[in-house]
């Protein structure tokens, strides 16, 4: 057995070295399109998509949800293939990117938001899959202990960490994983499709009380929540063009799949805004408990690469930091936020959602804008590790800042309501001011916020010289 176990470690750590934050080389650079096309499909798919599907009826109708969801999937997945290819040609994680753009101790200011915000989907990942896998127990053995469910899915999904993300598509999605949930999926949907009367969903109106462009955030809000992490993949991408397409290609089909699924359940099987309610849903209606533990095995992968990514994030500031002792600790984080989160967390999910856009969204314009126009898509190995300007660029945190202000005053999140209101008691009663700080959140913040951000940054960044192109291969 010891020699079964140290052939196998061996076997790991030759697929998957133990890489931090220097440029990948050629011998791991092993993804191609189908690679990158299947990894990102399965992210894109999961329990909480659902729920996120979920959250936008029954406010909208059936015919406004489908166009918000196809709408913000294909402007959220455009920043996020554009992001991958930068992975790609510049072989290093999304962290690394931003030492140009921000200045080396400035790319800990997003790589500390980063880390907030991966901890938190790991604790609600983790959350969510210990739920339905207790409710799947209940099912199948008459056996309830959710925490004791939530440690083993927080056990499995930090091991597929620390096994790392070309064993994990290589070795299981491609030849296991993908397929499982695939087959699932289409099971689930057919089943939905078959129990439900659309002709009446589809003229059913919406109840109110979100607007249009705020349920586009919403589903904005996935495929941005992984643009801080998408260069964590796309760095062992062979070709940027590649890169892009599998990226933006496979997460649309699979975001899009789900945010309508979620949708579907809300409306023809009258389930909750809820993980356990949508997993009794799916349940009832697509054959039990079995599908519910299948469907299971494409959220590990969701877990894994929330976890693998807060190590390497981390490593963006102490790159001499064990990246298997960052996974651990990461792992155990977000087993010890996930017992303790409350039965309801669909409103935090979504405040969390909206929260993430309003970070995210403007500071990936202002890289875009730096990295795709002032650079002309070439930073070059130098300018990341050697000569990144030590210090915090603020010419980059303005445009960034101006950005999230922009998002907010179209689109105030909850979690920040509190500061908005208060300062604008404050300058409406010193300034009279004659317009209102909050602005309507019918306009929606993912396009105001990036389009002030993108522009702010062009106006303020200066034009960069010619990349020393250290590596040829693309």
């Amino acid at each position: 057995m010891a020699s079964v176990s140290e052939r196998l470690e061996r076997a790991l750590e030759r697929e998957t070295p133990e890489w931090g934050i220097q440029p990948a080389p050629d011998g791991l650079k092993r993804f191609g399109g189908w690679d990158l096309a299947v990894l990102w499909a399965d992210l894109s798919i999961g329990l909480l998509v659902l729920v996120s599907g979920a959250l936008l009826v029954p406010a909208l109708g059936l015919p406004s949800a489908v166009l918000a969801i196809v709408v913000g999937t294909v402007i959220g997945v455009l920043p996020l293939g554009l992001v991958a290819a930068a992975g790609a040609r510049e072989s290093v994680p999304a962290m690394v990117l931003f030492r140009p753009v921000l200045g080396l101790r400035g790319s800990y200011l997003p790589s500390a938001a980063n880390l907030i915000q991966l901890v938190g989907w790991t604790a609600f990942e983790f959350w969510a899959m210990g739920r339905v896998a207790n409710a799947v127990s209940i099912d199948l053995f008459g056996f309830d202990e959710p925490s004791l469910w939530i440690l083993v899915v927080a056990i499995v999904c930090t091991g597929l960490a620390l096994a790392g993300p070309i064993f994990t598509v290589r070795r299981w999605l491609e030849r296991f994983g993908v397929w499982i949930v695939a087959g699932v999926a289409v099971w689930i949907t057919l089943k939905m499709l078959d129990g439900a009367a659309l002709g009446a969903l589809w003229s059913r109106p919406g109840t109110g009380g979100l607007p249009f462009w705020l349920a586009v955030d919403l589903v904005i809000a996935m495929p941005i929540s992984w643009l801080p992490l998408v260069a964590d993949y796309t760095r062992f991408g062979r070709d940027p063009r590649r890169a892009f397409a599998g990226t933006a290609g496979g997460y649309a089909i699979g975001n899009i799949w789900f945010y309508l699924l979620g949708a579907l359940l809300v409306l023809a099987a009258g389930t909750g805004t809820d993980v356990l309610g949508i997993g009794t849903s799916i349940a009832a209606a697509a054959g039990g408990a079995v599908v519910l533990l299948a469907l299971l095995v494409g959220e590990s992968d969701n877990a894994m690469a929330n976890v693998y990514s807060s190590a390497v994030t981390v490593q963006n500031a102490r790159p001499g930091w064990s990246q298997r002792a960052l996974i651990v600790s990461v792992g155990a984080a977000g087993l010890a936020i996930a017992t303790v989160i409350g039965s309801d967390a669909a409103g935090a999910l979504e405040n969390f959602l909206f929260l993430i856009g309003s970070v995210f969204v403007p500071l990936f314009a202002v890289f875009l804008a730096d990295w795709g126009i002032r650079a002309r898509g070439r930073f070059g190995e130098a300018a990341m590790f050697g000569g990144a300007p030590p210090g915090i660029r603020w010419r980059a945190v303005v445009p960034w800042v101006a950005g999230f202000f922009v998002y907010q005053w179209c689109a105030p999140t909850t979690l920040v309501d509190w500061w908005t209101n208060g300062l604008e008691r404050v300058l409406h009663g010193w300034l009279h001011l004659p317009f209102p700080l909050v602005g309507d959140a019918a306009l929606g913040g993912s396009i105001p916020g990036f389009v002030a951000a993108f522009v702010v940054a062009l106006l303020v960044l200066p034009a960069r010289g010619a990349a020393r192109r250290v590596n040829s291969r693309t």
